[in-house]
């Protein structure tokens, strides 16, 4: 029996700091693969335009050597104060710019969305999110934190891509 094709998710943790990076891949056979991560991290003592570009290039650079055709991005869900909300923002947005660019259809998630569907509890700590990727997806590489969250929201969107799939083909009841 034919499921299709190889499906390739990005999962992208975004922030100003460190954006982390994550790509995984759905098999003929169900079979969700580690195919690569890292994290981008622009220099500090740039300015904050810079550091954005660097951030959107880095991203662009990633979506043509993985050639992904799906994105997933973690959407913010509180801040500790309002500059940090928007900072995280922006990011988030130039992590969608490049998906645009690229033609690739983004799905976001919250962190309690993330971490419900990769460890079952929507506020397990960063520790039981890096094991259980460790655990799922056996990477080839150390896992940062940063790399690990962007695991996690690819697989947030590979365990619900079935629903989305669903939803485009036969459409929302009415």
């Amino acid at each position: 029996m034919d499921n299709g094709p190889a499906t390739r998710i990005m999962g992208v943790d975004p922030g100003v700091g460190a954006t982390g990076f994550g790509v995984i891949e759905i098999g003929r056979d169900r079979l969700i693969l580690y195919v690569g991560s890292g994290v981008l991290r622009p220099r500090r003592l740039q300015s904050f335009p810079q550091r954005i570009q660097q951030i959107y290039r880095g991203l662009c650079q990633q979506i043509d050597n993985f050639r992904p055709r799906l994105m997933a991005v973690e959407s913010p869900f509180y801040a500790k104060n309002v500059k940090s909300a928007l900072l995280l923002g922006q990011a988030r947005g130039v992590a969608i710019l490049a998906a645009a660019e690229a033609g690739l259809e983004v799905q976001e998630y919250s962190p309690l969305e993330v971490k419900q569907a990769v460890v079952g509890y929507g506020r397990a700590g960063k520790e039981q999110v890096q094991a259980m990727i460790r655990s799922l997806l056996n990477p080839s590489a150390e896992l940062t934190a940063d790399a690990a969250d962007a695991l996690a929201v690819a697989l947030c969107l590979a365990h619900s891509l079935p629903w989305h799939i669903s939803l485009r083909t036969f459409g929302p009841r009415r």
